[in-house]
């Protein structure tokens, strides 16, 4: 979604930043050539828009007449916002040598930047279509918040689309998204820093220092990493963070937690605490609420339940009290007119013209994985589910897949558009494995957080995320 690092550089000061542990990337960095395999020649275009955005096209030498339109993440304001056409350039090699051409924009301006990029897409593909030709089929593609562009590309252009690959996506909706970190930072405002502003925020960079503070001294004592726990818990944070680590056992409560303290320092908190401002700013208010949120069934509901009640043991700390408290607060109500623009920027309304392939890392603790059984419930109550599949990779981090497994889902996609069906098989982990160690060393590789690729077996596995907590379908 962005890199996490150039995040603690913007909004934190250098004392706290040198604090914290060291930062990993959102998106895998991965070293690689974009030319195509096996001799040709690459046709690049570039260019700019009339809204400022800036385009980038590659067509191969010998293009099997596919294209692949790539929408990028989520850019912090004040950061390069350059043209992008694939995810990694590992990925966007084996593309370009197998015929698939390439294209993105850069979105008219940084930060929640759905209002801009659905229409610069569509401008790319226009484009595209003058100086390559018009594709015989266009699949949409996306991470993070590029994801959530993806799908939404597809569900108010569906004529311009022949399949859509989400991967790690905000699929949830803006307005789900949004309030489920209100639920989170509500809870850690009443339990742990009074001082933050959760809504309406007047100083970003003064608040997320104050939440980052408040958490640092937290996570020293028993009671504050509970609260922790709880605060982490309404918005289903995994207790995995470190995408080429071991996974925490499933009773391993205390290093669960450390985890989820890593993901709020380290990852949320930017966006909970600064970054929310930004979007208050584009919609003209706050477009979150809790008023009517029973926090009480929202934890019992919660992926990390377990967690919560076993932290709150061992601190000796009474979790009804400290939900007392939380019932008793003073609710957040949303701005009509911030919730409108929300709504439009964007909500999911599950009607699939095309079909749509999903994936998602378990243990992704800044959009975590129960956004795609928030997605998969709405496109069932459309009554669209046979033209929806989901597939899961069990590694910590967002969108910490490596280019093996970026490539197999997009063959399995290109499968269904050839075949015109879903086939069980391709969809289980173990076929999905095989076809990505198939690919061979060059694509089964991941960084180690130091800029070295070390070599990392697929890992699809059988997932079944747990319910959304905050859901909110389009209307």
């Amino acid at each position: 979604m962005y890199r996490i690092n150039r995040v603690l550089r913007l909004l934190l000061p250098a004392a706290l930043l040198a604090a914290a542990v060291s930062p990993v990337a959102a998106v895998p960095v991965l070293a690689g050539t974009m030319a195509p395999a096996g001799g040709g020649t690459t046709k690049e275009y570039t260019g700019t828009f009339h809204d400022g955005a800036t385009y980038l096209i590659q067509v191969p030498a010998k293009w099997n007449g596919t294209l692949f339109l790539y929408s990028h993440g989520y850019v912090v304001p004040g950061s390069s916002n350059p043209a992008t056409d694939v995810g990694d350039s590992i990925t966007g090699g084996w593309m370009l040598s197998h015929g698939y051409a390439l294209a993105g924009s850069s979105y008219a301006t940084t930060g929640w930047a759905v209002q801009q990029a659905l229409p610069d897409q569509i401008h790319t593909l226009n484009v595209f279509d003058k100086v390559a030709g018009t594709p015989t089929q266009t699949i949409a593609w996306g991470h993070s918040l590029g994801g959530m562009i993806t799908a939404g590309l597809v569900q108010r252009y569906p004529t311009r689309f022949n399949a859509a690959l989400p991967m790690c996506g905000v699929v949830a909706g803006g307005v789900a998204t949004w309030n489920t970190a209100l639920d989170s930072e509500f809870a850690f405002q009443q339990l742990i820093d009074p001082s933050v502003q959760v809504v309406n925020i007047t100083n970003p960079g003064a608040n997320v220092v104050s939440a980052y503070e408040a958490a640092v001294a937290a996570q020293k004592t028993p009671a504050g990493r509970a609260r922790i726990a709880l605060a982490s818990a309404l918005a289903d944070t995994p207790g995995w963070f470190t995408p080429l680590s071991k996974e925490p056992a499933a009773t391993d409560y205390k290093a669960q937690e450390a985890n989820q303290y890593l993901w709020d320092t380290q990852v949320d908190f930017p966006f909970a605490f600064d970054l929310r401002a930004e979007l208050e700013a584009r919609a003209g208010g706050n477009p979150s609420w809790n008023t009517g949120v029973n926090y009480f069934k929202d934890l019992l509901k919660s992926a990390d339940l377990k967690e919560v009640l076993a932290m709150y043991h061992a601190a000796g700390l009474s979790l009804d009290q400290d939900l007392a408290t939380l019932a008793a607060a003073p609710r957040i109500s949303a701005d009509p007119s911030a919730l409108s623009y929300l709504k439009k920027n964007i909500d999911y309304d599950g009607n699939l013209s095309v079909p749509v392939l999903t994936m998602h890392t378990v243990g992704d603790g800044l959009v975590v994985p129960e956004n795609e059984q928030a997605y998969s419930a709405v496109v069932a109550k459309a009554g669209d589910s046979s033209m929806l599949r989901q597939i899961f990779v069990s590694r910590a981090g967002h969108c910490a897949f490596t280019p093996a497994e970026t490539i197999t889902a997009a063959k399995v996609l290109l499968r269904r558009l050839a075949t015109g069906q879903w086939s069980a098989a391709p969809h289980s982990p173990s076929v999905l494995n095989a076809q990505a160690k198939a690919l061979g060393p060059t694509y089964n590789v991941y960084p180690n957080g130091s800029g070295t690729e070390v070599a990392t077996p697929p890992a699809f596995l059988h997932y079944t995320p747990a319910p959304y907590l905050r859901p909110h379908d389009k209307e």
